[in-house]
């Protein structure tokens, strides 16, 4: 079961947020820390598109990067840009994907049947390079596709930085152009592997896309992204956060019921025991309050709310507690929360954390789902509500009224594992096998 869980009464659903995280970041005046600080350094990847340590493991390495090395990824305004305001595209789930997928399958049991493709020097390159490795990659890039036409085989010309951001797209790396430690890693990935994973994610689509309504929202757990789709359209694509490898989004089919406006923030059972309480005891220590620095609020067995002067953090009392934090703006939950019936009890929500979505690598939550633009989603999702637009949406964060919205009309959910397709123009995609339910091997985790 996901870590969203809730433990409150009536069941109620809690927040993707790990509040581990936030309580470590605290100092001696956490006010000026914000509770999500400790994500502006700590923890982030390393510029290079690879993720942060110990997040997935990436293939082997055929040693460091050679030579200059390439701006840093989340240093460039727009590759930031570009992660956040993805193109829309043809909708993941449909039902078109198939028979291109049929297509994609055939092209790489050719490619395998020839001996695959060769390994690309861990090398930094980019125009103005030449020599081996140069041309290591035009073969490279000839075999998967994406270098067709006339290009000087051991330079690094424009037709070579067309074919290497056609292939960094195809990956949803950012199409720089040059070849950095993210787009070897991706190169590098076997071409069995892909195969592997285009046949198991054609069964997938196979189950899905059929079955799609004609308006609904998906949730693409190894793309980290949401779409809005309505008619065979993608209305809007948002870049998400998923759940870490240890606190795994789940795949499930549902249907949007209620959208909830500045939600409290029901902390899971499981972040009680192991960070809030430890956390507690170290203010304790420094005569510090940490409910009031997070506005946290206890309750007992029975519901009745607990003062914060009468608690011993240092009780076995503490750990049967129950804690919520109140709404406010740096809220685990953000400012909105979209709400669908489930075993897991995820949902998602909006996020004060909004550094997170311009990363390419954002497998960072505990199952829930936070959205990049959310109000645009859910100004999407309650057009049925009469009175609702976006005015009306953005008006609730800025005056936090507290309200909870059922929809006139549920619209269906999907959160969906597929790590590789195709479109009907050709494009062949992957994304990262995450958590490892492509069943090929863990270099399908490379993007």
């Amino acid at each position: 079961m996901a870590s969203c869980t809730g433990l409150m009464s009536r069941g109620a659903i809690l927040a993707t947020f790990v509040l581990t995280a936030a309580f470590f970041a605290a100092s001696s005046h956490p006010a000026d820390a914000g509770i999500f600080s400790w994500l502006g350094g700590k923890g982030q990847n390393s510029g290079r598109g690879a993720p942060p340590a110990g997040q997935y493991q990436q293939p082997p390495r055929s040693g460091a990067l050679h030579g200059d090395e390439l701006p840093p990824e989340e240093g460039n305004a727009a590759t930031r840009q570009w992660i956040t305001n993805p193109e829309l595209g043809t909708p993941t789930l449909s039902t078109r994907n198939i028979e291109a997928t049929n297509v994609a399958i055939q092209q790489y049991q050719g490619i395998v049947a020839r001996g695959g493709w060769p390994t690309v020097p861990a090398y930094a390159m980019r125009p103005g390079s030449n020599g081996q490795a140069v041309e290591i990659l035009h073969r490279r890039l000839e075999i998967s596709g994406d270098l067709v036409g006339q290009s000087i085989p051991n330079e690094y010309d424009e037709a070579v930085v067309q074919a290497v951001r056609k292939f960094q797209i195809r990956h949803a790396l950012p199409p720089t152009g040059m070849i950095d430690r993210a787009t070897v890693d991706a190169m590098n990935v076997p071409a069995t592997i892909r195969l592997s994973q285009l046949q198991t994610n054609l069964k997938r689509l196979q189950s899905l896309a059929p079955a799609a309504a004609s308006r609904y929202v998906v949730v693409n757990i190894p793309a980290a992204q949401v779409e809005a789709v309505d008619s065979g359209q993608v209305i809007s694509r948002h870049a998400a956060v998923v759940g870490k490898i240890e606190r795994q989004t789940p795949e499930l089919k549902s249907k949007i019921q209620e959208i909830n406006f500045n939600p409290y923030w029901y902390v899971p059972r499981s972040i009680v025991y192991k960070d809030l309480v430890p956390k507690a005891r170290e203010f304790a220590r420094r005569g510090q309050d940490m409910m009031a620095a997070y506005r946290i609020e206890a309750f007992d067995s029975a519901g009745n709310q607990v003062s914060p002067q009468s608690i011993d953090w240092f009780s076995d009392q503490v750990l049967g507690y129950n804690y919520r934090q109140q709404p406010w703006e740096e809220n685990s939950l953000g400012f909105v929360k979209i709400n669908f019936p489930n075993k897991d009890a995820v949902y998602m929500h909006d996020t004060p954390l909004k550094s997170l979505f311009g990363r390419n690598v954002r497998f960072e939550s505990s199952g829930c789902v936070r959205v990049h633009n959310i109000s645009a989603l859910v100004a999407w999702i309650l057009n049925n509500n009469a009175g609702w637009d976006i005015q009306r949406v953005l008006n609730m964060k800025q005056t936090g009224e507290q309200l909870s919205v059922k929809l006139t009309k549920p619209i269906p959910v999907y959160f969906a594992y597929v790590s590789a397709w195709a479109t009907p123009d050709g494009m062949v995609n992957f994304r990262p096998d995450i958590y490892g339910h492509d069943g090929a091997a863990e270099t399908a985790s490379a993007y």
